[in-house]
């Protein structure tokens, strides 16, 4: 009986793909990081690359020390007019055309259609998401892994992890979640039970109230006034119902008001602390003041050390001592020290002409302040600088700039506006301003609803939805108009 037969056929296929040499990652990798960081990744390729010497801080500007760098000497033997081997054009070429290739893509992909400040919104929010820190689920799986948990419940933690909002509340019911994972009920309440024992306090919970039942119990306060208040109570307290709170729990109204007030240092939303790090040394990466009748940019540089290729390998390799082996390697040392050189130098004159078209636009602020901020998206500072959105939020990721009204991340300037009656356009951060200062004077004891709000903002000729009110308020921490009720 014959056997099944094989054969074996070679062909050929021509495909074109793009690829990132490492020296071109790190380039990108220098224009993302803040000053204060940079230092550490320069620190890295001191130490790894013999070539790079470090001058004192006080010593020759860097743009001395590039010129001075350019001309590379050669032995006898190596004489290369055009000397190749230190010329960088290609490589940045090749950023270049990266650059331009996701603006085709990007304005093919686009259409004609046009962009709603919602769109804007949601753009702004993936450009801001190209840099990140770690996030509440890599945060809860790290805790999760240190546990004893078996591949049933392992596989459910990992699942209700991914079905936390961004408060850190549960979305399904743990019902739901076990048949839809096909996993048993008692795998799924076990790795729940074991979630809201993670940090932070009050994660894993269903809504507010068992939150805040939740972070009590991690105090050792569950028995407290504040938590059968919570527990019993829920809905006078929300509607701060103090008297008919005090006569439930024949608690004295000064008793009722205390617990209340402890109720209130509790976190409403665990997760959100996730969304960025508020425990961040901020060192300006650059400063903006006011020089007679204009604008004057200077740029950080306290933090980057001063680099120029070492002249004993010039040297060596100039005497034509060295074997084959030995020179391409310090040439390609040099070369790879040349071109971290000239990385620096391009990150700080695209930090410096991003931030000079961000003045152009956001001058009312410069002069006035916050409530003058201008509507202003990445796209708008791309097209007039010449590149794609992608490196602007690159450029501007960490990074802080001293002004005269305080010191401010640099996303701080881009947000997307409206148009006001006029045609006047608003940036979202003006309304917000808006908002707070309609709250600040309110009469305490009838407070504005949203709606309220609404109708203030088109009395000063801005029409927003409600909704998107209410969200504004949200992020400026103001509470709802009947938590913020106060009874004589």
């Amino acid at each position: 009986m014959a056997g099944p037969g094989f054969s074996q056929s070679l062909s050929q296929r021509q495909t074109q793909s793009l690829v990132l040499a490492p020296q071109l990652r790190h380039s990108l990798k220098i224009l993302q990081v803040a000053a204060l960081d940079l230092r550490t990744v320069i620190q890295e390729e001191l130490q790894s690359n013999p070539t790079l010497e470090e001058l004192p801080m006080e010593g020759v500007s860097l743009d001395r020390e590039l010129s001075e760098n350019s001309e590379e000497p050669t032995s006898n033997e190596d004489v290369s007019p055009a000397n190749d081997e230190l010329d960088f054009s290609k490589e940045f070429e090749i950023l270049s055309k990266l650059d331009q290739d996701w603006k085709d893509h990007m304005s093919n992909a686009g259409g004609n259609t046009p962009r709603t400040s919602e769109d804007d919104e949601k753009r702004q929010h993936f450009l801001d998401s190209l840099v990140s820190e770690t996030s509440l689920q890599e945060h809860l799986m790290s805790q999760a892994e240190m546990s004893d948990l078996d591949e049933s419940t392992l596989e459910a933690m990992r699942f209700l992890v991914g079905s936390l909002d961004d408060r850190g509340f549960l979305t399904q019911t743990l019902s739901d979640i076990a048949l839809q994972m096909a996993l048993p009920l008692e795998s799924v309440q076990n790795a729940h039970t074991l979630l809201q024992t993670f940090e932070p306090a009050g994660i894993g919970a269903k809504d507010l109230k068992e939150c805040l039942l939740l972070q009590l119990a991690n105090q050792g306060r569950e028995e407290s006034l504040a938590a059968r208040i919570v527990r019993q109570h829920y809905e006078l307290l929300v509607r701060r119902r103090i008297p008919d709170i005090s006569r439930k729990t024949t608690a004295a109204l000064e008793e009722v008001q205390v617990a209340i007030a402890e109720i209130g240092k509790l976190d409403p939303a665990p997760g959100r602390k996730f969304a960025e790090d508020s425990n961040r040394v901020v060192v300006p990466d650059v400063t903006i003041e006011r020089d007679e009748d204009e604008w004057k940019i200077t740029l950080n540089n306290d933090y980057i050390p001063r680099l120029r290729i070492s002249n004993t390998y010039k040297e060596m390799i100039a005497k034509g001592s060295l074997n084959q082996q030995e020179r391409e390697y310090i040439r390609e040392r040099m070369r790879s020290g040349r071109f971290l050189m000239n990385s620096i130098e391009q990150r700080q004159q695209t930090i410096e002409r991003i931030v000079r078209e961000i003045i152009k636009v956001q001058e009312p602020f410069f002069e006035e302040g916050v409530a003058k901020l201008q509507p202003l998206t990445m796209t708008q500072i791309a097209d007039t600088v010449g590149v794609h959105e992608t490196t602007v939020s690159r450029a501007i990721a960490n990074k802080y700039v001293r002004t005269p009204h305080g010191v401010f991340d640099l996303k701080f300037f881009f947000t997307p506006g409206y148009q006001a009656d006029g045609g006047k356009s608003v940036s979202n951060t003006s309304v917000k301003e808006m908002i707070n200062d309609i709250v600040a004077i309110e009469d305490k004891s009838r407070p504005y609803s949203d709606q309220d709000l609404v109708k203030k903002l088109q009395e000063k000729g801005l029409k927003i939805a409600r909704r998107t009110v209410a969200k504004y308020r949200e992020e400026l921490g103001l509470l709802p108009s009947n938590l913020r009720r106060e009874y004589a």
